[in-house]
């Protein structure tokens, strides 16, 4: 369990190739992608210099999936941020974006141990093939940092009408990506 806590480190040579210390082998940038995607933390150190390039990767995995049509970022956010690197914004962004994707972990985390508990629908055949592909896509979408556990809601009272807020508003992004997506 420990190992899991700490990152993956991988070092940089001077011929550019990436070394897994773990594993003691050479990995590629969509390694390191399916790394993050399985929940694992990782840190890009150069060998020489000791410089931590965690950053630098993983904005190249970014460009590299936007590059083959796996767009996830509006040409309106990309625009923003750009933006925000000239502005004022650049003190809050990163705030802001941190706090926006705890949110969507927390509700979709939520969701999906909501759907499989206290939902009628869970006793329909197929339910649970279709509850593992949306938690697969969830996970997915947020890079496999989706939590897995969280605290149940108790019956009634004023959690329960928050945790349908909570639905409400999911509801109204998913909504939205869809749109954005088609």
């Amino acid at each position: 369990m420990a190992e899991q806590m700490k990152p993956l480190l991988i070092k940089r040579y001077a011929s550019r190739r990436l070394y897994n210390t773990e594993t003691s082998d050479y990995v590629t940038l969509e390694d390191i992608a399916a790394f993050i995607r399985e929940g694992r933390e990782v840190q890009i150190v150069d060998l020489k210099s000791g410089d931590d390039l965690t950053r630098q990767y993983l904005l190249q995995i970014i460009a590299e999936h936007e590059s083959r049509g796996e767009s996830v970022l509006p040409v309106d956010v990309l625009t923003d941020l750009v933006r925000s690197y000239t502005s004022q914004a650049s003190s809050i962004v990163p705030q802001f974006l941190a706090a926006s994707f705890d949110m969507l972990r927390e509700g979709q985390s939520q969701m999906m141990e909501n759907m499989g508990k206290a939902n009628p629908m869970a006793k329909l055949p197929g339910f649970e093939a279709m509850r593992a592909q949306q938690e697969a896509f969830f996970k997915a979408m947020t890079g496999g940092m989706m939590g897995t556990s969280s605290p149940q809601p108790s019956e009634g009272g004023a959690e329960a009408e928050g945790l349908d807020d909570i639905k409400r508003e999911l509801a109204a992004l998913q909504e939205k990506l869809s749109r954005m997506t088609k």
